[in-house]
């Protein structure tokens, strides 16, 4: 099926570009990971999925993502999570099962949080692709180069290639800083829905141990952990497509 077109929420003075399919309840809703957009081969999969069995599906591009407006060097967990909840919250219908991918996944864990705190309990699944929740504390700070160290003072960023990109990755000082705001693998985790990750071993961003520490943390909800053999960070091969309709399927069914 072609994308819907975009429609655009105003978050705080910035366009952000939200795309839906309305459909039955559960919906889903898909949150992706840093520098990506909602146009790619997880996301896609997932609107070909809503399409054929008629449940609602949201997803929106952070700000300096894909179609949304902002500065992408500009951007923290903070506001992504704060448009994310804006999207949610004029947006989404009954309950809600949570689709995050790398970074997507620490912005879901952080509105299940919130939406909770708020009264908000239409939460009620959480897919988790090689999360990266608290990836700043945990898997930046800690290999930081003296040189990197010395751009973030002086510079307020520094950057680095991208095996995904001909464009390098920026991470700023604000991002650093904001993320040790945000952390979540700081106890336990209570996420009142059940979790579903989905971790390969061959992943050169995030580690598998990392999918481990996450799950570690979540001890009072039911957790499934896929671990998928030689599966990388992307997770986009059919079969690791097919594996990520399953884990949502499976959730839709239990939520009926």
């Amino acid at each position: 099926m072609q994308p819907t077109a975009p429609e655009f929420l105003d978050v705080d003075g910035i366009s952000i570009a939200v795309r839906q399919q309305p459909g039955k309840a559960p919906g889903v809703i898909w949150l992706g990971g840093y520098k990506s957009d909602m146009l790619g081969t997880k996301a896609e999969t997932l609107a070909d999925w809503a399409d054929r069995s008629r449940h609602a599906f949201l997803r929106h591009d952070y700000s300096g993502h894909g179609e949304s407006g902002g500065d992408f060097n500009e951007g923290t967990i903070s506001t992504w999570l704060a448009q994310s909840l804006a999207v949610f919250r004029q947006h989404a219908k009954g309950k809600q099962i949570l689709v995050g991918s790398s970074m997507g996944a620490w912005i879901a864990l952080r509105m299940a949080q919130e939406l909770r705190k708020a009264g908000d309990d239409r939460v009620a699944g959480l897919v988790l692709l090689a999360p990266a929740p608290d990836f700043t504390a945990e898997l930046i700070e800690p290999t930081l180069t003296d040189t990197q160290r010395r751009d973030l003072a002086e510079k307020g960023f520094f950057a680095e290639p991208s095996e995904y990109s001909d464009q390098p990755y920026v991470y700023t000082r604000a991002l650093i800083e904001d993320g040790r705001d945000n952390l979540v693998m700081t106890g336990p985790i209570d996420t009142h829905c059940p979790v579903h990750v989905i971790q390969g071993l061959a992943d050169p961003d995030v580690p598998h141990t990392h999918a481990l520490k996450l799950v570690s943390h979540l001890p009072a909800d039911d957790v499934t952990l896929s671990l998928v053999p030689e599966g990388d960070h992307r997770l986009s091969r059919p079969q690791d497509l097919e594996l990520l309709v399953r884990a949502v399927e499976t959730l839709v069914e239990r939520i009926r």
